[in-house]
């Protein structure tokens, strides 16, 4: 009887615990492939990202890709296992995965469900163009990138609440958080003789320490991360106090990043915060934590209802607002000299770190959006170069927000940037820091 064999293509599951299409995959061949495509160079050919950069990820991002990938290497080599990442030039990923499948006889082929358009359409054109060259071959494509399925929601996702505070409400009362997937302690093996031309060697990808030290990718920092937070330090305790700061460490979770390349899934996160609660403190802080959560779930599930529309200048609300775009001042913003002090500390934060506070995100999109007079969709395209938390659905989604077309029921809201500084700011020491 001929072998199977599965492939498991990484994409923003670079994790393999609560990985539920890795080990399902794991659980129905004899010999496994993992495999992660990556592109040095992801260039965009719409107007506005050519305006913006010649790039989608920036250095600081990139930088944490790499880390994730060499932890996640690693994490494979406790396993017997390593990562096969394959470097793109010219071919699609799909290209790759084609060849793949047809090269080692894959008879399984799994990737995490991901709510992105355009993930979902790099699956199904992948599915489809496989299909047609192993008309056999089995696919699996589980989700544990939400804390809920939509198949238990008490609506059709269809007819998903159309913004955040109804969302949350019947999800609270109607829907338990899904629960993490059992340990995985071992795969099959890789088949023999197996080597890749275009392979990289993961111990040559350029990896620099970040800003903020503890600030590294992959599964394991995201472990230690989510150790720290809650039973080093109870700082999550504290969270709702210290949520709106605008430097430092220990004010936030800082578990976003780790979110956005799925090194740890939200239902990990969920279900330590549950254990913390039941050992330690339930209070309106840790609760908190579970909001924010369910903020990044109501955007993931509004990105798959809107799919291209959360890219569109006017929205999901279909309102037009301005669609103005002045380089000068684009690049003043960037740059941080807009002559709105928090908004340049911010901004400067953002240039020289890749890491920006969700307050200082509110204000900076307030700036460009009302003060500059400028179209939201610059903003959200520079974020999505720069921020190592970069994550689709919550950067489109809170740009459509703050940009007056999206998921806002008080409509085209303008922060007093003078008065932010006043609470958030008091005593100049974050606008100090980094204008000096």
């Amino acid at each position: 009887m001929s072998k199977k064999v599965g492939l498991h293509w990484f994409r923003k599951d670079l994790r393999i615990q609560d990985n539920l299409s890795l080990s399902e995959l794991a659980s129905q061949v004899d010999q496994l492939v993992c495999v992660y495509v990556y592109q040095e160079e992801e260039k965009d050919q719409n107007s506005i990202s050519a305006l913006v950069n010649k790039e989608i990820i920036g250095k600081h991002r990139r930088n944490f890709i790499n880390q994730t990938l060499q932890d996640l290497n690693n994490t494979l080599g406790a396993l017997g296992h390593r990562l096969i990442v394959i470097s793109l030039e010219s071919q699609e990923p799909i290209d790759v995965i084609q060849d793949l499948v047809k090269t080692l006889n894959i008879t399984h082929l799994s990737a995490e469900w991901h709510c992105g358009f355009n993930e979902q359409s790099q699956w199904q054109k992948t599915a489809d163009s496989v299909s047609a060259l192993v008309p056999n071959i089995k696919f699996i494509q589980a989700n544990s990138s939400t804390l809920f399925n939509a198949s238990k929601f008490p609506f059709s996702i269809e007819n998903m609440p159309s913004t955040f505070s109804p969302f949350r409400k019947k999800v609270e009362k109607y829907c338990k958080v899904e629960l993490v997937n059992n340990p995985l302690t071992s795969i099959p093996p890789m088949p023999n003789l197996f080597a890749f031309e275009h392979s990289i060697n993961l111990d040559t990808l350029t990896v620099q320490s970040n800003h903020y030290e503890k600030l590294s990718g992959g599964e394991t920092a995201a472990k230690q991360q989510l150790a720290h937070y809650l039973w080093s330090t109870d700082n999550i305790g504290r969270y709702k106090d210290t949520r709106n700061g605008l430097d430092g460490w220990d004010f936030s979770s800082k578990f976003s990043a780790w979110l956005a390349l799925g090194c740890i899934s939200p239902r990990q996160i969920y279900a330590e915060l549950d254990r913390y609660e039941s050992e330690r403190i339930k209070n309106e802080s840790t609760y908190w934590l579970f909001f924010e959560l369910l903020w990044r779930e109501f955007f993931h599930w509004h990105h798959y209802v809107h799919g291209l529309r959360l890219f569109a200048a006017s929205g999901v609300q279909q309102i037009m607002r301005s669609t103005n775009f002045d380089p000068n001042t684009f690049v003043e913003w960037q740059n941080g000299q807009t002559g709105y002090p928090i908004v340049d500390a911010c901004m400067r934060q953002l240039l020289h770190t890749g890491f920006m506070s969700n307050r200082g995100r509110q204000l900076v999109a307030s700036c460009f959006v009302h003060e500059l007079g400028q179209d939201w969709r610059y903003g959200a395209t520079y974020f999505e170069y720069q921020l190592i938390d970069f994550d689709v659905a919550s950067n489109w989604g809170n740009w459509q927000y703050l940009g007056g077309v999206g998921a806002d029921p008080r409509g085209h809201r303008q922060f007093n940037l003078q008065k932010q500084t006043d609470i958030y700011d008091p005593n100049n020491e974050f606008i100090t820091q980094w204008l000096n």
